[in-house]
């Protein structure tokens, strides 16, 4: 025994084991540089912000390439064996983790220190360190670098119409010059093809083609590099809390399905511009669709027939590209093969499908492949535009989304008064009378009539569809009572995972729910006679709603929140963003494709929202509603005592609020759903909490709340 060999496995482990000597490198981790940066901006050390954020953003992109170069030199330095065993192929994998840990932390050091929130990640891929270091050389008077932080910003931002203001004002700055105007995040594909799309639409074939063949280089690079991104922890969306398997073999197929997937959704990730919810689309197809016009421009038939046998392999049997290939074949007198790049990747493709179905089903998850390259059809020959474009002359347009629902405005009924039903929960009725003397209403043989609101604004004086704008919704000791209450309930970044500038640097925002104000109230911390008057009325704001729209079923909560927003004093010169970014409440809105999108991670559900204000006594924070392109206001809405704007979530009515640059801004928001399997389930709680209290019901030591399984 003393002579054999340990199998190598054995050996594996034993490397995993040694530990590494200290590293020389130490990389400063990107989000604490990040969060000093912040720091630094509150306090007005704007040479402070350029230093520490400068830092961070090129500490994230030194961490994303020490990863993707590691991991790549790993897989060629230990590749797996043609001959297969169960201990040849961990003896690869343990032997790659072991040399991607040792060659990752020779870079960056300790590994752990670099895994931040996904909270900060976000925000890289947001962009937002971009906002911070825009309004820092701003303030440090260096206007072509706040020009060149200021566009790499609004590339991915694009809703932001104070940042696009902003920057036209820029253009007009003694020192600043286009060449200032740059992404400084640009990916290297996407820049080229825009460039060769430009080029051939001048008619220059010849420079198109070098650009569309260097696109196509960048695109299978940034493929792999994707992909080694990948090899991380991941998940399913929406499948966060996959239960965990002992078993060997499941817990390897969980993971690797999870790494999978990642992979094979590079395709949409490459094809899509930053900040868009969509990706272009017939992306790489359309490579090959304009190289083979092109060549056939220059008289390159060979190079011509090849590209057009690879976008047959995408669109197989397609009319236009048939015929171009039979016109090619004659004139060459022979057959042609199809890159062999792109038969690979699609090759690639199918396998991970089949292996991706195996695994998510394995999973318990369900998985739909993504219609990765759609395309328009066929194109006007007689100026021969390659399909997909439509002559649109930078990126190519969404003109169709077969998996997923467009939010198209639904046909829905606009009232001319407020006449309210007695309509109750049906543990509720017994408090009927109480609560109608609360909202003030007079009953008058039948209908319920809120006499002090007014109407202000119908759909048409709002330039929209399905809006309404109503005054006195509350007396002004209402709106006090409220406001005080606001300054003792709110907490700093609440329904923001307490994050206190969720949307834009320059404010703080401050939230409570209904059941943590009765919660208060209940422990003394606020009169119980206040808290209840928030939940009183936002169900007067409910109603309202449902009786103005003429609904005819019941409009159930979806989510309440008290909200405040505060400008923070000495951050207020030169504010070039949105209070809260120009958006629809129930799909993703995408101003370049004029369209929005009815699918996760929206808030699918919500069918009606509402603000109801509870002051005016601030400087900006006006409510906007804007067209699809997130641009052009149709409407504008100056908060006050008591007034309410309120409308269907959908796609018609995109809006947002202008900065709040002095004061503070209180409102309380709502949104509604028809469909009762997502009520807020707060508000049941809620419910429970108000019909304990109005019948005298035995309270312990604490709030004990039970919430009904009612949906």
């Amino acid at each position: 025994m003393d002579g054999h060999r340990p199998p190598a496995a054995v050996l594996s482990v034993v490397l995993l084991a040694v530990l590494l000597p200290p590293s020389a490198a130490s990389l400063e981790p990107f989000d604490r540089l990040y969060e000093d940066a912040v720091r630094a901006f509150y306090g007005g050390d704007f040479g402070g912000v350029v230093r520490l954020m400068e830092g961070a953003l090129g500490s994230y992109a030194e961490v994303r390439r020490t990863k993707v170069r590691c991991r790549l030199r790993c897989q060629d330095r230990h590749p797996f064996p043609r001959t297969f065993s169960d201990l040849r192929f961990f003896d690869v994998v343990l032997r790659r983790a072991a040399c991607m840990d040792g060659c990752i932390g020779d870079k960056l050091g300790t590994q752990s220190v670099h895994r931040v929130s996904q909270d900060v990640v976000q925000d890289f891929n947001r962009r937002i360190p971009y906002n911070y270091l825009q309004l820092a050389y701003q303030k440090l008077k260096q206007p072509d670098k706040a020009a060149s932080a200021a566009h790499t910003y609004f590339q991915a931002n694009p809703e932001h119409v104070e940042m696009g203001q902003n920057l036209e004002q820029y253009k007009d700055l003694q020192g600043v010059e286009e060449k200032h105007f740059v992404d400084r995040e640009a990916r290297a594909h996407q820049h080229s093809f825009t460039a060769a799309v430009r080029l051939y639409d001048s008619g220059d074939y010849e420079g198109a083609i070098a650009l569309f063949e260097d696109a196509l280089a960048e695109y299978y690079k940034a493929d792999v590099e994707c992909r080694a991104l990948c090899q991380g922890p991941q998940r399913f969306e929406g499948h966060d809390h996959l239960r965990y398997r002992y078993s060997l073999h499941e817990l390897v197929s969980d993971h690797f399905t999870q790494v999978l997937h990642c992979e094979h959704e590079c395709v949409r990730d490459l094809a899509t511009r930053p900040g868009r919810l969509s990706p272009m689309e017939n992306y790489l197809p359309l490579h090959y669709d304009y190289l083979q016009f092109a060549y056939f421009q220059v008289d390159r038939l060979e190079e011509a027939l090849q590209c057009a046998l690879t976008y047959l392999l995408f669109h197989e049997g397609e009319e236009f590209m048939t015929d171009n290939v039979d016109y090619y074949r004659e004139v060459l007198g022979r057959s042609g093969e199809p890159r062999e790049k792109a038969a690979w990747y699609l090759r690639r493709h199918r396998q991970e499908l089949e292996l991706l179905l195996i695994g998510s089903k394995t999973m318990g998850v369900e998985f739909t492949e993504g219609n990765y390259w759609s395309s328009t059809g066929g194109r006007d020959d007689s100026n021969r535009i390659p399909s997909g474009t439509d002559g649109w002359m930078e990126y190519v347009p969404i003109s169709e989304k077969r998996n997923v629902s467009v939010a198209a405005p639904q046909k829905l009924n606009e009232g001319k008064s407020l006449v309210l039903l007695p309509v109750f929960p049906e543990h509720r009725r017994g408090r009927a009378a109480a609560f109608l003397r609360c909202c003030s209403v007079i009953c008058a043989g039948g209908p319920l009539v809120y006499e002090s609101v007014q109407l202000v604004q119908n759909s048409a004086a709002l330039n929209g569809s399905q809006r309404v704008l109503l005054d006195h919704v509350l007396s002004e000791e209402e709106c006090a009572e409220l406001r005080h209450l606001a300054h003792v309930v709110t907490m700093a970044g609440d329904g923001y995972r307490g994050r206190m500038s969720p949307h834009t640097p320059n404010e703080k925002f401050e939230g409570a729910t209904v059941l943590k104000t009765l919660q208060y109230g209940y422990e003394g911390r606020v009169p119980m006679r206040s808290a209840r008057l928030f939940y009183d009325i936002s169900e007067r704001a409910r109603r309202i709603v449902e009786s103005y729209f003429l609904l005819n079923s019941t409009l159930h909560f979806s989510y309440t929140h008290l909200v405040c927003r505060t400008a923070i004093t000495g951050q207020q010169d030169h504010r070039n963003d949105l209070s809260h970014p120009i958006h629809a409440d129930n799909c993703l809105l995408d101003p370049e494709a004029n369209e929005c999108w009815k699918e996760p991670p929206a808030y699918t559900y919500r069918d009606y929202s509402a603000l109801l204000y509870l002051n005016g006594d601030f400087e900006g924070g006006e409510f906007i509603f804007t067209e699809m392109d997130a641009k052009t206001i149709t409407a504008s809405v100056k908060p006050r005592c008591g007034r309410m704007v309120g409308f269907s979530s959908g796609g018609e009515n995109p809006h947002g609020v202008k900065a709040v640059t002095g004061g503070q801004r209180c409102a309380v928001a709502l949104w509604f759903t028809l469909d009762p399997l997502f009520r807020e389930l707060e508000r049941l709680q809620a419910d429970e909490v108000i019909q304990a209290l109005d019948t005298q019901s035995v309270w312990g030591q604490s709030l004990h709340i039970n919430p009904k399984d009612e949906l």
